[in-house]
């Protein structure tokens, strides 16, 4: 969760590198980089949000509304607070995230997917680091997702992943490989977190 200036570049530079934007390149450029943009509002939507006082209560209301009318635009629907760093937005297009979900550090996430709860309830999905969400994939309920799993194109995930480093899929997914989610994801936190690693400079 981000508190402080610290955290929030931490998360700003490790989202940066996981969706692989140069490092020479500041800005998000118009139209080509949305999703970047998009990101870094969700960010700083999340620091003001948590960092409170009266001039972050007003900054937080400002970034969530210009986030809320970007994420309308692309059909990205993310509350603050449920992904770790590292988060990498594959596609624009109909991801809808329940504000309960939690979901750790260097996950990647396609078009066309749901995390959401059933039945009114206000338990959502629980998923581990470095997790790969393909398209259309929809995960649903009160369940846990362990670390380094990737989940298959339109996967419906409605039971607990205890497994580490496999591959589901499937409805209902199950595992279908023992490959875990590295070839599709980019592990940032560990990239960023290398002291020699010239984005820290």
């Amino acid at each position: 969760m981000i508190k402080d200036k610290k955290t929030l570049k931490y998360y700003l530079l490790c989202d940066k590198v996981a969706l692989k934007i140069p490092e020479n390149r500041y800005f998000p450029r118009p139209i080509i980089d949305v999703i970047w943009k998009y990101e870094i509002l969700l960010r700083k939507t999340e620091y003001y949000k948590n960092t409170g006082g009266h001039i972050q209560k007003i900054l937080y209301v400002i970034y969530r509304l210009r986030m809320d009318n970007l994420g309308n635009k692309l059909g990205i629907y993310i509350k603050p607070n449920c992904f770790g760093p590292g988060l990498s937005i594959a596609h624009y297009g109909s991801i809808i995230v329940n504000p309960k979900a939690l979901i750790g550090k260097n996950c990647r996430i396609h078009e066309c997917v749901t995390i959401g709860s059933t039945n009114g309830s206000d338990t959502a999905p629980v998923i581990g680091d470095n997790c790969f969400i393909g398209s259309g994939a929809k995960i649903i309920g009160d369940i846990s997702i362990a670390d380094d799993v990737a989940i298959g194109a339109g996967a419906v995930v409605v039971r607990s992943v205890t497994e580490k480093g496999i591959t589901i899929g499937g409805v209902p997914a199950k595992k279908i490989s023992s490959n875990n989610s590295h070839a599709n994801v980019v592990l940032a936190t560990m990239i960023i977190d290398k002291p020699s690693q010239s984005y820290l400079e």
